[in-house]
């Protein structure tokens, strides 16, 4: 059964534990996409000079973030390692000219675990995460995602977790009830439309014609995923919007689906 790429944000770690039109959509994204053979997560919060994948027998849970509730530090979400889907993503993107090492120690982080424990909380379906480069450019991401496309053959699920924007420094200040600035949704309705219309070389400039695209990413770890979910989908097929709403003012929680 051949899976989609999809694209999710996973906002604060707090949406681990909140109930919000977020959280809800993605307890509910699980049942809709089906079980997967495996899950190729591509997070925002590895981020590697060159592309690593985890190749641990088990994932165990990081928690790489600070001075939040209690309750996240208690979660556990340790999902099965995927080794051999590991070795395969790593003769794919080798055959496709990128240099991939292999992580046997590392766990699940944040970006991995947040969204998966809602989407499929039975944590039993093996699980790698696959690293990102913030210091490479938005196309080494795009081409990232076509070299793991085969890989969607196999029944494997590529999850991209990012955020659709991702100031924190204005989420963190904004007063509760602030309503969402323009600037978060011009932006993030640049992107929707770039997408359906299959503009991906726009998509790829997006720091310089995306509206406000600096100030919704000051920095680019969080939207490059969104490209790699791009890469992995079937060439000339729209995604499907998925889900579309905002958290703590600012961060929006868009998801796409590429089929």
């Amino acid at each position: 059964m051949r899976f989609p790429s999809v694209f999710v944000s996973h906002g604060a770690p707090t949406l681990a534990i909140e109930d919000v039109p977020a959280s809800r959509f993605l307890r509910g994204f699980g049942q809709e996409l089906g079980r997967p053979s495996a899950i190729l997560v591509v997070s925002a919060h590895w981020d590697t000079a060159a592309p690593m994948v985890t190749t641990a027998p088990r994932l165990e849970t990081i928690h790489d973030f600070g001075g939040f509730d209690p309750a996240l530090y208690a979660i556990r979400y340790a999902p099965p390692g995927a080794v051999e889907v590991a070795e395969r993503a790593r003769a794919t993107l080798k055959a496709a000219g990128f240099v991939v090492v292999a992580d046997p120690a590392r766990g699940i982080d944040h970006g991995g675990w947040v969204p998966l424990l809602l989407m499929y909380p039975a944590a039993d379906i093996p699980v790698l995460q696959l690293s990102v480069q913030s210091r490479l450019e938005a196309g080494h991401h795009f081409r990232l995602g076509q070299a793991l496309r085969p890989l969607r053959e196999a029944g494997v699920l590529i999850l991209a977790s990012g955020s659709a924007t991702h100031n924190l420094r204005e989420a963190f200040r904004a007063v509760p009830g602030t309503p969402t600035p323009e600037w978060v949704t011009e932006f993030g309705e640049w992107v929707a439309k770039a997408l359906a219309e299959q503009r991906i070389d726009d998509l790829l400039d997006y720091e310089r014609l995306g509206p406000h695209a600096r100030r919704n990413h000051p920095t680019v770890e969080h939207f490059v995923p969104l490209l790699v979910a791009l890469g992995a989908g079937t060439p000339g097929v729209a995604p499907r919007r998925a889900h579309a709403s905002t958290t703590l003012a600012v961060l929006a929680m868009d998801a796409y689906v590429f089929d």
